[in-house]
């Protein structure tokens, strides 16, 4: 444990970090994906490989990049193949164990729309969109999800489907003949989240320190579902907290550097 204070993002990122294993092979998001699955190289996970969807292989950045064709990611490659190979053959072809993505809209069933806020067609904000977030939604072996807690985030409904979850829950997925586990984890400032093995909603499994159950269920759109035993999530080391924060240090610096 760290003796150093630490805030609710830092550990969410530091959380989301340890599910990972120096096994996987992880097709990593911008942002708070990328924060956990570089922390998570830089600590215990030190052999796992990092695939963006620029087509960067073996990724090992010194800072974060700012998006999938940041030259960070190339310079530090195992190796880079084209966008059509990658998709087609690593991430289609069954090769990826973990899709590690964010959303900015997320339901109870793990469905992610990153597309629109509001009707489509007339939204009140446009947003980034898909990129292959659909299909490492479908392709990945499993799906790992982070986002910051808020009921516009967390909703009962998502405004537009980008990357399909458990759909409507339970077998939704297979009936559609996707083969893939889809999202088996919810990583939150607030706590941890892993679907029902029948209804695939996903249900609360620890809190992070000094959270509440009330403050899980203020923050989210949906009635609220605890898991039996309801653990607390271990509190960052000194080491994690560390590396977390050198790598922010670093990023912004060379962010800044950039920018003159």
């Amino acid at each position: 444990m760290s003796k150093q204070p630490f805030n609710s993002s830092e550990m969410m990122t530091i959380a989301a970090s340890r599910a990972l294993t120096s096994e996987d092979v992880c097709f990593v998001g911008i942002g708070a994906p990328s924060a956990a699955c570089n922390v998570a190289r830089l600590t215990h996970a030190p052999d796992i490989t990092l695939i963006y969807e620029s087509g960067t292989i073996g990724t090992a950045p010194d800072v974060l990049p700012l998006s999938i064709g940041d030259g960070e990611l190339c310079d530090t490659a195992l190796t880079t193949v084209s966008v059509p190979e990658m998709f087609r053959y690593w991430l289609q072809g069954g090769h990826i164990t973990i899709g590690f993505l964010g959303a900015a809209q997320v339901d109870r069933f793990g469905n992610i729309n990153t597309t629109v806020i509001g009707d489509y067609h007339k939204p009140k904000v446009r947003l980034p969109g898909g990129g292959g977030a659909p299909e490492i939604a479908s392709c990945c072996g499993k799906i790992y999800i982070t986002m910051a807690q808020s009921k516009r985030g967390m909703v009962d409904k998502i405004d537009f489907f980008t990357s399909f979850g458990h759909g409507e829950g339970g077998d939704h997925r297979q009936r559609l003949g996707i083969e893939t586990k889809g999202p088996s984890l919810l990583i939150t400032d607030l706590a941890i989240w892993h679907p029902d093995p029948e209804t695939k909603e996903f249900v609360v499994t620890a809190l992070h320190p000094g959270v509440t159950r009330d403050m899980v269920q203020d923050t989210c759109g949906w009635k609220v579902r605890f898991s039996d035993v309801v653990e607390e999530t271990p509190p960052p080391t000194e080491l994690e907290l560390t590396t977390l924060r050198e790598l922010k240090e670093r990023t912004a610096a060379a962010h800044e550097e950039r920018g003159r």
